[in-house]
């Protein structure tokens, strides 16, 4: 594996954060340049009595110390200039949250199992994105283990979690981050996070993390105690302040965002990251953040991808030809056109699609609908010619957690249709070419919704709630029910899978669908995606068809918006969406057929 002193991939000397574990005991470090006076409070226990000490700053501005009675288990917080009870800015953990005492670590007190395990190449993927605080009943990093046999069945290969860095409150997206090395306390201790690694890839699944580093976290923030340097100071927007990244003194920043990267590749063994909205992560440095950050990950052998509203093949392109050298990207475009080609949705952006035959074979023939062509609705034009690029590189979904979790009520996909439309849309879904994404539940049209929730102190709750409300006031009119409350520990709890109804009609016959779709995918496919060359796209005003030229068969996958209009496929049929194992069907509405072509 090829290492990277960090320091000299942003080319100033600079020096890891956080509390390390050395044969003299614990070294703290902190990064704080404009202030004169760090010292550490330490206790071995809760209550038990703090010694303090203070840290020495060098020319660089890190306050640096060793505690030679330091241990793992240790309880600490920073003081800094007279300002006390401050966590960590690079904790590794947060016992009793965000505004409790920081935790010394032992990363090596974990003992791995699955040695054996290396990182597997961005090839012939099909993602598995979770919230781990309601994918089960319990929340937890540990209890998700109990389903990765379930998910190594379905198909699945990598298992993304939603941002887990620590954050306000008992529950909440992970979009509101604050301390980003410590794992989210509501999930359980590091070493929980380290099991739920080893226990996926023992079961032979990849891990992706979703990092967010385009804005910090509204609440609990810390980083002007420590240092003004932290953040740009004329790049705040509608999600809080952004990381200093091309400002005065940013150097030290975009190294402590490169230790974190660093830190969750060495420490927790993780495969990939999905990087949330790239293009709100603002740097006007030569070379931007991300190219850095893609040269790390690669240095690993894992894989970098984001969230990219853009459509730009420049991100795609390698370092070398001055790109930013990310493996793939969410395609959105797909899901857009693809769902209000049933549901007839126009608000916000879905406005821009129409959901036509001939607007999703376009999107599947090239990988993005929008590649730089005029919109009414887009005040500039957006995207790039992409047809270029392998397929592997777009990363499909019918939903994610935004799609789901952004809606007034939370409601699912197959809420808004009808149970024959859902059935033919994921079984189509299964074999398009590019790297499909499913979000937990999809694969069994769960009943339960996937809300926004939060968990914030204070005054800010409320606003949040509020604000929530406000801006989904007219969904509250149409439907004649108020918003769910985002503050209310029920909102959280409804959006907790209830796994007791896979046996039960009608979710066991959607997910032997999606078992089926997903095997048969791997039958036909392998372990990797289909090369540009080897498909077709086919549209006329009532259906669409992929046809793939492989090695040994050709193969049909037909989705008819009106099966009154679909024709026999020529050949042997394989699938239909309108089986009876996967539910009742009442001859209406939409059908995917699959089959294999006679040559």
């Amino acid at each position: 594996m090829k290492t990277f002193d960090l320091s000299i991939l942003v080319g100033v000397p600079t020096r890891n954060l956080g509390a390390e574990i050395v044969p003299e005991g614990v070294r703290y470090t902190a990064w704080a340049p404009e202030r004169t006076k760090v010292e550490v409070m330490v206790k071995a226990e809760e209550n038990g009595s703090p010694r303090r000490f203070a840290l020495h700053k060098n020319e660089h501005g890190y306050f640096i110390g060793v505690d030679v009675e330091g241990r793992a288990g240790d309880l600490y917080s920073f003081e800094i200039d007279g300002r006390d009870g401050l966590p960590d800015l690079a904790s590794r953990y947060q016992p009793r949250g965000i505004f409790g005492l920081s935790m010394v670590i032992d990363p090596q007190a974990y003992h791995w199992q699955a040695i054996d395990w290396k990182r597997p190449g961005w090839q012939g993927h099909v993602i598995y994105e979770l919230h781990v605080g309601t994918f089960t009943q319990a929340g937890t990093f540990r209890a998700a283990i109990d389903r990765l046999d379930y998910l190594h069945e379905l198909g699945v290969t990598v298992i993304e979690l939603m941002p887990v860095a620590e954050c306000t409150g008992e529950r909440n997206w992970g979009y509101d981050g604050t301390l980003l090395f410590a794992p989210y306390h509501a999930y359980g201790h590091p070493d929980d996070l380290r099991a739920l690694v080893d226990a996926c890839h023992a079961h032979g699944l990849a891990v992706m993390l979703d990092v967010v580093y385009n804005h910090i976290g509204a609440v609990g923030d810390p980083t002007d105690a420590y240092s003004g340097f932290l953040s740009h100071p004329e790049n705040t927007g509608a999600w809080g302040k952004s990381y200093n990244l091309h400002g005065k003194h940013s150097a030290p920043v975009r190294h402590l965002l490169l230790q974190n990267l660093d830190y969750w590749l060495r420490e927790f063994c993780i495969d990939g990251f999905r990087f949330d909205a790239t293009h709100a992560i603002r740097d006007e440095s030569e070379k931007h953040w991300l190219m850095l950050a893609s040269e790390l990950i690669h240095a690993h052998g894992a894989f970098a991808t984001a969230e990219d509203d853009r459509n730009s093949a420049e991100l795609l392109k390698p370092l070398t030809k001055g790109g930013w050298e990310l493996d793939a990207m969410w395609a959105d475009d797909f899901h857009h056109t693809f769902r209000i080609s049933q549901t007839r949705e126009s608000h916000s952006y879905l406005g821009r699609f129409t959901g036509s035959a001939e607007e999703i074979a376009d999107t599947l023939r090239h990988g993005w609908y929008f590649r730089g062509q005029n919109h009414p609705k887009l005040e500039q034009p957006r995207g790039s010619a992409c047809n270029h690029l392998p397929p592997e590189q777009f990363i499909y979904c019918m939903s994610n957690h935004d799609q789901v979790g952004n809606r007034a009520f939370g409601e699912r996909l197959h809420q808004s249709i009808s149970l024959e439309a859902y059935r033919a849309l994921s079984l189509f879904f299964c074999f398009v070419p590019y790297t499909p994404l499913l979000f937990m539940g999809q694969e069994w049209a769960a009943s339960t919704p996937f809300l926004y929730f939060t968990d914030h102190p204070g005054d800010f709750g409320p606003l949040v709630s509020e604000g929530r409300k406000k801006e989904f006031q007219f969904d509250a009119q149409e439907h004649g029910r108020p918003i769910p409350d985002c503050q209310a520990e029920s909102t959280f709890r409804d959006s907790k899978l209830r796994w007791d109804e896979l046996d039960k009609p009608p979710y066991a016959g959607v997910l032997a669908l999606y078992r089926e779709g997903l095997k048969k995918r791997c039958d036909f496919f392998g372990n990797k995606n289909p090369d540009r060359k080897s498909w077709r796209v086919d549209f006329d005003s009532t259906q669409l068809s992929l046809t793939y030229d492989l090695s040994s068969r050709l193969v049909k996958v037909t989705l008819a918006l009106d099966r009154r209009e679909m024709a026999a496929i020529p050949g042997e049929t394989i699938l239909r969406s309108s089986e009876a194992r996967f539910g009742n069907d009442s001859g209406k509405g939409p059908e995917t057929m699959v089959g294999t072509l006679c040559r």
